[in-house]
């Protein structure tokens, strides 16, 4: 099989090596360094395939990996069991059953929880009991009321939407599915928890404050989405901008803050392609967005060697590209620990509240169209069947951060539309009908979404709703990223 597939790559490369002697053909540029190196990346790959030592050493480099993520994974799931003190008989079976779906043996798994309950000074419940430290609680067995169980989780890790990371929420949704809940449910029920939180929060200006939420045993799933889709969300623009304010980050960006807020996510304009719709009532909590898009100078500055991968031309100030999902995400956790902030990649919720705010802008900068003073787009600079001669926005191909001013988004946020494509948080999915609260879109998938249009793009596909996707590791000339800070 492995000769076979080599066999099958090398003839196909092959066919492409008459593009040699072609080095003006746009496919012979993009394909040069393959062409080149082909012979020998393929001669290597077969060799490391069918050498028996060496997959065996690949195998336990991976097996070793797998092993440290799911003990990374089991003490995550450990640590909230533990955050009350005492560990009930119910938690430490969805304990060892949570480690056993994760390959762990039992005897790593015993060894982890008494690590842990030593560690954290808390001790086993010898019998279970509603009257304990947390009687004030609801308290069901969970064969009976999984949901009931689930919120008990939630209210002994006293986080709200400031505080929760997704790391915690992921958690928490693994946590769920091991009660028996399907993962779908466990989401409603979380944005609902941490919907009432904030909202408790605000209202009484004690964070952290868990909410009680009351669920019925055996209640449906459906009654749950039912009654997280109707919870009306309510928030304080004016408290939140008073507690928030803009910064400067160490990077020297600025990041600008908005407010908690509802919109409509998705159009149904006739010109909308169809996975813009249907259209759907999202509420997103406070967040910080940088103004610009990270540049070259601030990239290199995690990785250096990334100069090597400029666009021809571009300086220190022209957007990052060749940058996959997983690079961006990188260079966030690398942030993340420089300045001890949250920071990640925006939500495609985010983005797109961020880039037309309140006012369904069909632009960022308003519903104007036909100009050239407003964003980096395919203009009479450009090549391309689609390039609109008519119109010169200046740049051939990227811009600085910041050239279309003219073009900010309610936000002040600029370069929102053309010049690149962004990389955001979401994996892609259709839209869904009805109401959702900080959708943060599936926990996996085959593609992550991009937003905004770029250098390439058409005036029309600048549309503050437009979505586009690829796999996670891909990257070209006019893709990269801008970085969402979370609340403290």
């Amino acid at each position: 099989m492995i000769e076979e597939h080599c066999r099958e790559l090398m003839r196909w490369w092959q066919k492409k090596l008459p593009l040699k002697n072609q080095p003006s053909n746009p496919l012979a540029q993009m394909l040069w360094s393959g062409l080149e190196e082909s012979s020998r990346f393929l001669t290597e790959a077969r060799l490391e395939l069918l050498d028996p030592e060496r997959r065996k050493l690949l195998d336990e480099q991976l097996a070793a990996q797998q092993h440290e993520e799911a003990v990374a994974e089991f003490w995550k799931y450990l640590e909230f069991a533990l955050a009350g003190g005492i560990l009930s008989s119910e938690e430490e079976k969805n304990l060892v059953r949570f480690g056993t779906e994760r390959a762990l043996t039992e005897a790593e798994i015993n060894s982890l929880i008494e690590e842990g309950l030593h560690e954290k000074g808390a001790k086993r419940a010898t019998v279970p009991s509603p009257n304990g430290h947390l009687s004030q609680l609801p308290a069901k067995p969970a064969s009976s009321n999984p949901q009931g169980e689930f919120l008990h989780m939630l209210r002994l890790s006293n986080l709200d939407s400031m505080s929760m990371s997704d790391d915690q929420r992921d958690t928490f949704i693994d946590m769920a599915e091991n009660l028996g809940l399907d993962p779908g449910e466990a989401e409603d029920l979380v944005d609902l928890y941490l919907e009432e939180a904030d909202e408790k929060a605000l209202s009484d200006g004690t964070p952290n404050s868990a909410p009680k939420i009351e669920v019925t045993a055996g209640a449906p799933p459906k009654a749950a989405q039912e009654k997280a889709a109707s919870a009306k969300f309510e928030h304080n623009v004016d408290l939140e901008r008073a507690r928030y304010s803009n910064f400067t980050n160490s990077l020297g960006a600025t990041m600008i803050f908005v407010p908690s807020a509802e919109f409509t996510v998705g159009s149904d304009a006739e010109d909308a392609a169809p996975n813009e719709r249907p259209m759907s009532h999202v509420t997103v909590t406070r967040f910080y967005i940088a103004r610009y898009l990270i540049t070259n100078a601030d990239y290199e500055q995690f990785d250096r060697a990334h100069a090597s991968k400029r666009a021809p031309g571009a300086g220190d100030r022209h957007p990052v590209v060749y940058v996959s999902s997983l690079d961006a995400i990188k260079f966030c956790n690398w942030l993340s620990t420089r300045e001890r902030r949250k920071y990640r990649l925006p939500t495609e919720a985010e983005w797109e509240y961020a880039a037309k705010g309140n006012e369904n802008r069909k632009f960022p900068w308003g519903n104007q169209e036909g100009r050239g003073d407003l964003a980096n787009f395919a203009d009479r600079n450009t090549v391309f069947a689609w390039s609109d001669r008519e119109i010169d926005c200046g740049y051939a191909e990227t811009s600085p951060v910041g050239a279309f001013p003219l073009g900010a988004s309610p936000f002040g946020i600029e370069d929102m539309a053309g010049n690149i494509w962004e990389w955001c948080l979401d994996y892609y999915e259709q839209y869904r009908p009805g109401p959702k609260v900080n959708p943060r879109g599936p926990t996996s998938g085959a593609k992550r979404v991009y937003r905004g249009g770029s250098w390439k793009s058409r005036f029309s596909s600048l549309r503050t709703t437009v979505r586009g996707s690829n796999v996670p590791s891909f990257s070209c000339n006019d893709l990269g990223f801008r970085i969402v800070c979370e609340c403290d």
